[in-house]
This record gives C-alpha cells, structure tokens and sequence, in this order.
C-alpha cells in the first residue's frame, strides 16, 4: 500500500517507467513512509497483473510470493536491528545475537555490512527466476558502512540488466557522494500538515496536532508517538525541562537511566530548538503546548552557556550508541542545561 499523501509521488515516477534508472534514491524526513513506498513499487515491478497505474494487483502468484517475503526475484537488505521490518529480508540480516544456550552474546547490527553487499551481488549475477525484472531495496541507505558503500559501487556503475536498486534514505548526507551520484534522486513529499492530522485522527488518534508537531510533521512518527510506552517518561523529562533552573538532575538520571541514550538526546534537542525558535521567532515547532514554559525559559537562558551547551549535546550524538553508563550521560546533560540558566 501507499499512504494518501504519497499518490503524486507515485503517479509522477510511473512518468519514468518507459526509462526507468537502474538506481532510484527515495529519500526524505523519517517517519513519511519512503520504506512502504519503496516496497509498493518494488511489487509494482514484479506483479505479473500491474493496474494501469503500475500498482500491483495483489491476487497473482508473483504478489503473494512477495506478501509472504519470499519472492525469488526480490531482495531487501537492512541492518540485523532492523530485520523484523520488512518481509523478504536475506537471512544475513537475520540478528545472530543468541548462542546455543539462548544466552544473548550481542546486540543486532546497526549497520549494513560488506557480507550482505556480497551476497546481494551474488543474487544480481543470477538470472531472474520470473523472466522480469530483479528488485533490491536497500534501507536505510546510510546504513551502509564503508567497505559495502564501496562494495556496492561498483555494482551501481555497471548495473546487471534488468536489475532495479531502490535506496531508500532519511539522511542523504551521510551517504558517499558517489553512490548518490549513480542514483536517481527522489525526494518524497511531506504531507501537508491539514492532510497529515486528518489521516491521524482516522486512525484513533487523539490530540493530533500536538503529536505532530513533536514528530516535526511526519505521520508515521506520530503514530508511533501515540502508542509510545516511554509517553509517561518524556512528560516527565519536558517537565523537568520546564523547570529551567529548577530542573533536578539527579532526579532525572535515576528516572531515565533505563531508557536508550539517543531516546532521551533526541527530546532534549528537540527542547532546545524550541527554546531558540521562541527566543528568534516566538513560535515553538515540536513543544506548541509547552509555549509559556518555553517562552519563561527562554527568557531566563544565557545565550553564551546555550551556545556551549547545544556543542555539549552535539558532541554526545556522536557516541549515543557506544556502551556508556546512561544514568552519568544524563546527570551530566541535565546539569549543564540548568547552569544555562546561571
């Protein structure tokens, strides 16, 4: 399926279908559904029915081999973090985290590693079972490590015949420039926000608005947000923020030192955008109802101990995902965001 906001997106590219690229990079803000677009038209392609506007039909043998993520002619690569996602995922992606004991020995892959590149070029140099096209997808783009970017190269300058590599990113700068150069860029579109609250509040969404403005309008994530078991947490940490001066924390490194690092760096950096978008332009974009709280902090903040501190949390994305102690992660950040308030 695609979602309603994406029907131009996908009548626009049919345009492409008389001289389609060997390599389309769909990529966009998170949370919009690139990844379901990309496998609605790696179906398309391989549906042995297609409706006239290339949607797959949904009834053929070819679209309930894909269905069932077992389509000989497609393959999707992503990290082993990711493998419960997509259906058809190779068994390299597959998380090898558990010995013969049932004992964890480690966490899944976040990245795209070269031996899935290797296997997946040995899946192009196979002839296509259907007599169609062969579909890869590859998610996240940026997941990709160097050695399989590099790996992958090659194969995108000099793409097998009827072969079709979807890349699908969040973050096209951290992709190589020259895999980005041999693709096809796509940018997908963001819903309209009138567009994007209707379809959440016909989901069952209540306080639609809000949750999209937190998600920085992207459905997808707001619907995540509304289903978040860690709601109760981030109420107390925008609380906390709240606070300014008064923040506690010590507090806060005893209430979120279970939560994942980048969970928690993720609203705060959220708050501090928010707090120079009141400051500049008196309009919050992710916290609209936190307006007054912000506005008050915003007030009280000192300009060159905010400046130190968005460094300070800059520099700490880079290490989210290392084994650090959360609790001292987040005592440390909390303090420096109270010394902003001298």
């Amino acid at each position: 399926m695609i979602y309603p906001w994406q029907t131009d997106d996908w009548n626009r590219l049919q345009q492409l279908r008389a001289q389609w690229p060997h390599a389309l990079l769909l990529h966009g803000q998170a949370g919009i559904g690139k990844l379901q677009f990309a496998q609605h038209l790696a179906q398309g392609f391989l549906c042995e029915s297609p409706q006239p506007n290339g949607e797959p039909c949904g009834t053929c043998a070819a679209c309930n081999w894909f269905s069932q993520g077992n389509h000989p002619d497609y393959r999707i690569v992503l990290p082993e973090a990711l493998a419960g996602e997509a259906p058809g995922a190779a068994d390299d992606a597959k998380p090898a985290d558990a010995d013969e004991g049932g004992k964890k020995t480690r966490a899944p892959s976040k990245e795209i590693k070269i031996e899935q590149v290797r296997a997946l070029l040995d899946f192009c140099g196979v002839g296509s079972h259907r007599g169609g096209a062969r579909v890869v997808v590859l998610y996240p783009a940026e997941a990709l490590n160097v050695a399989a970017s590099n790996a992958l190269l090659k194969t995108l300058e000099e793409p097998p015949p009827g072969v079709v590599f979807l890349l699908v990113s969040a973050r096209i700068d951290r992709l190589l420039p020259t895999i980005i150069s041999r693709c096809r860029q796509w940018p997908m579109t963001v819903p309209a926000p009138e567009a994007a609250a209707a379809w959440l509040a016909a989901q069952g969404v209540d306080h639609a608005s809000a949750l999209l403005a937190e998600a920085g309008g992207a459905p997808l994530a707001a619907l995540a947000l509304a289903s978040d078991e860690n709601r109760p947490l981030r109420d107390y940490t925008l609380g906390q923020l709240a606070a300014g001066a008064g923040c506690d924390p010590f507090a806060c490194g005893e209430a979120l030192q279970k939560l994942p690092v980048p969970l928690v760096l993720g609203w705060l950096q959220r708050w501090l955008y928010d707090l120079l978008a009141q400051r500049m332009a008196g309009a919050p974009r992710y916290f609209p109802t936190h307006a007054a709280a912000l506005a008050r902090c915003a007030e009280a903040v000192d300009a060159n101990a905010f400046a130190r501190f968005m460094k300070a949390v800059t520099r700490q994305r880079t290490v989210e995902n290392h084994p650090l102690n959360a609790r001292l992660v987040f005592e440390e950040l909390f303090l420096g965001y109270r010394e902003m308030f001298g």
